[in-house]
């Protein structure tokens, strides 16, 4: 097993090195990189664009050039405006002064030490910006898997057992009804009638925890957290049922029908000894190997628009802002490290299926 998981720990190195060749030279070729930002918000009058710009050190030094009459428009909209000299120290401000190969590399040999540089409009590293965002998307993608996971497998289970029956066909109705929701729509609707919408004032519109969390004792604090992820942690699962609870049915119902299980039986096993003795591990295999996907789909994928409508400051949102304003550092840091979480955590999905049923060896396989 353990040559088998170096193997797997080799190959995270091309793997998430094509990822960022990919992902570098497509946003590359997109228009509105970060030098037209700067530039826009150079010619726009909005005061505050301005004001936000000449606030960091090198924003001041550009900002106090003297104008000068030659036009640094050249390959840049809306430049036309601006001196060259100026648009040439945008450029080098942002590094964009060196071909586009030299920055790739220039990026990537800081990865390599997890250096992810300093954010180019929030005058903040990324690493810091992460750390401070990730409990929020940390809390939202945990609960939510264990919610989902804790609700599909027992209902799975039943649903299998049951096949066919009654219960069977209306819980397939209900989750089918349950997945057509969009999960804003259903976080809309829970704000409606238990965040002050119109209704009932139940739980908190917005944030993590309260602003005088510090203040309330251990286990208040714990409640008031859970209070404030109460909705958005429901609106995030409320389409994540029907499929896990369907993939824990149909692997159960394949299971249940093999010979090892009629000769289980035919010795006097009880079904529960049949079922959770025998079936149970088999069944179970590719439905908990899957977790940690689970988690990581739900983590940085699933909490976006939640995170914007109850007003949560997380990794998705931070994610949408900075490909909005073309935050390069954000974007490809954020990148490379949730692209490397999500590698590791493919060997540890494969490593779930040893703990799972020991029979298996992926070294024999291989």
């Amino acid at each position: 097993m353990l040559a088998y998981i170096l193997r797997r720990l080799f190959l995270v190195i091309p793997t998430l090195f094509g990822i960022m060749v990919l992902n570098f030279f497509i946003v590359q070729a997109a228009p509105g990189g970060p030098v037209e930002q700067m530039i826009a918000r150079l010619e726009g009058t909005a005061v505050g664009a301005t004001e936000r710009f000449s606030g960091s050190a090198s924003g001041g030094e550009i900002m106090q050039r003297p104008p000068s009459e030659a036009s640094g428009g050249g390959a840049y909209r809306g430049a036309r405006g601006l001196p060259k000299e100026l648009v040439q120290r945008i450029e080098r401000m942002y590094g964009f002064d060196k071909p586009v190969w030299e920055r790739f590399l220039l990026m990537m040999k800081s990865y390599v030490v997890f250096d992810f540089g300093d954010s180019f409009f929030r005058n903040r590293r990324v690493i810091d910006l992460v750390i401070d965002k990730m409990p929020v998307s940390l809390s939202l993608g945990l609960w939510t898997t264990l919610l989902i996971y804790f609700v599909s497998i027992p209902l799975g289970i039943r649903k299998a057992v049951k096949d066919g029956s009654r219960f069977d066909i209306s819980t397939s109705t209900i989750l089918v009804v349950l997945n057509a929701i969009p999960g804003f729509l259903f976080a809309l609707l829970l704000i409606v009638l238990f965040a002050g919408g119109s209704y009932f004032k139940w739980f908190p519109l917005r944030g993590l925890v309260s602003d005088d969390w510090s203040t309330f004792s251990a286990v208040g604090k714990v409640l008031d957290y859970f209070w404030h992820m109460a909705l958005p942690i429901a609106a995030m699962t409320i389409g994540g049922f029907a499929g896990l609870t369907f993939l824990t049915k149909n692997s159960f119902v394949e299971e249940i029908g093999k010979q090892y299980v009629l000769t289980a039986r035919a010795k006097g096993l009880t079904e529960d000894h049949v079922l959770y003795g025998h079936v149970f591990r088999n069944a179970m295999l590719i439905v908990i190997a899957g977790i940690p996907g689970a988690f990581i789909h739900v983590l940085f994928t699933g909490s976006l628009i939640i995170e914007v409508i109850f007003s949560l400051d997380g990794i998705g949102l931070l994610g949408f802002e900075s490909a909005l304003n073309r935050d390069y550092p954000v974007m490809f840091g954020t990148l490379y490290f949730f692209g490397l979480i999500g590698l590791v955590m493919g060997i540890v999905g494969d490593m779930m299926y040893t703990v799972v049923d020991p029979r298996i060896d992926f070294e024999a396989r291989g």
